[in-house]
């Protein structure tokens, strides 16, 4: 069975430790069973795999969610990247198109399409399993999974079964609809919409050549900015009659908002904080190295990065999204796959990064035009190769690069090196990699 896990977002909803490269799911507030932090997409990987170790799992996602995927699942998971967010379907046809013409696989195996963010127990990948099986099996085109509703939100689509059986024919679908409605639909015997679908991979290439004009995954991939934004629910789900839906009714939770992380983070802090006696029901997560004191906060969300602070009501967290669109600042903080960098310092001319680089990891080997940089070696050895020429590096040695120079570091243990980057244009974009 191949599975592919949908893996986008903005970054907006749970920030500052989200932004536009570290988004929710990256987010290490969970704990594995041996009590180390683990991120969203590191947890799922491992429960799918702990479920079925066969499962084949493919990654789709934007190119700057690729680093930080590497960084936390290793160099060798399968990630098909989109070339820019196009919504859902454009996402799964490119993903099938990936696993068809890129990995080689079968147009009679099962593909199942999971979202990364759910927090649930094993038995939701046991569902999923099963629906893969029932894909597999052919007698509907789609199954879906249908979760069984704990309250009537407005915040899901809704699936109405034909009957009460565990799998059953699908009668309609509804949007997003109020409370009073949601009751209603509820009482009925509806089901939330949770995102997952099983299908033939066979199938799903059909479906994709009819909507979308392309050859192989090469040829959607050169085309992919042209791709209409549409969900894969309006483009195909809610137009297919041959479909069916599995109830599961397990743990789940949609962790989207600081609200709903908080009820399910392994620890009510994490990072320097202190709670008195009389603050309850609130949460502190600090990533900036200076403590934080809490004093008779009630129900509250305070989450401290080097993009900034959120002092929040957990309920008015959900509805920060417009606020936090319109702060505009430089990502701080980013995961790479040698490790991760974080802007401590930055002015007019200059910009100091903390770089922490993991063993035997190295970053590209790349020049700038536009400024110079001084890498100063704090922790660990390794080595850097300046315009060809390689020397190795202990604790307290220093590095200057001119703007042309070719340069690279390399990581022989953990390597932390403090980056002072000097110009009158210091970008992102000013960078020129070359092969090694």
């Amino acid at each position: 069975m191949q599975i592919i896990l949908l893996s986008g977002g903005s970054g907006k909803r749970m920030w500052p430790l989200s932004n536009d490269i570290r988004s929710k799911q990256f987010i290490k507030l969970f704990k594995n069973d041996e009590g180390e932090y683990e991120s969203m997409v590191q947890r799922v990987y491992r429960q799918i795999k702990t479920v079925d170790k066969d499962t084949q799992i493919t990654i789709a996602t934007s190119k700057t969610q690729v680093s930080a995927i590497h960084n936390q699942l290793g160099d060798n998971v399968s990630i098909c990247v989109e070339p820019t967010r196009r919504d859902t379907f454009p996402a799964i046809a490119l993903a099938t198109a990936y696993l068809k013409h890129e990995l080689g696989v079968s147009e009679d195996e099962a593909v199942v399409v999971c979202p990364v963010d759910p927090y649930v127990d094993n038995a939701y990948y046991e569902t999923v399993k099963r629906m893969g099986e029932i894909a597999s099996k052919g007698d509907k085109n789609i199954t879906l999974m249908g979760i069984e509703p704990t309250y009537p939100s407005e915040k899901y689509g809704y699936i109405i079964p034909k009957d009460e059986e565990e799998l059953s024919d699908v009668s309609e679908f509804k949007e997003k609809p109020d409370v009073e409605t949601a009751k209603r639909y509820i009482s009925t015997g509806a089901l939330w919409n949770g995102g997952v679908f099983a299908f033939r991979l066979g199938y799903m290439l059909d479906k994709a050549h009819k909507l979308l004009d392309f050859t192989d995954y090469r040829d959607l991939y050169n085309r992919y900015e042209t791709c209409e934004k549409i969900s894969f629910d309006y483009a195909v789900v809610e137009k297919e009659e041959s479909i069916q839906v599995l109830h599961y009714a397990g743990e789940w939770k949609d962790v989207g908002t600081w609200n709903m992380m908080a009820e399910v983070m392994a620890e009510e802090v994490k990072g320097k904080a202190m709670l008195d006696d009389t603050t309850s029901d609130t949460n502190v997560i600090n990533e900036l190295d200076i403590p934080i004191l809490v004093m008779g906060a009630k129900k509250m969300v305070i989450a401290a990065s080097g993009d900034g602070i959120l002092i929040a009501d957990k309920e008015q967290s959900s509805y920060m999204k417009p606020y936090v669109e319109k702060i505009s600042t430089d990502v701080r903080y980013a995961e790479k796959s040698w490790g991760s960098y974080s802007v401590i310092d930055a002015g007019e001319g200059y910009l100091n990064v903390k770089v922490i680089l993991n063993p035997g990891n190295r970053m590209s080997y790349h020049s700038h035009d536009f400024r110079d940089e001084v890498w100063t070696v704090l922790s660990g050895t390794g080595k850097t190769v300046i315009d060809g020429m390689e020397q190795i590096v202990r604790p307290g040695d220093v590095v200057t690069m001119a703007a042309g120079c070719k340069h690279t570091i390399i990581a022989e243990t953990r390597l932390t090196v403090l980056e002072a980057q000097l110009g009158e244009d210091i970008s992102v974009k000013d960078k020129k990699k070359y092969q090694i």
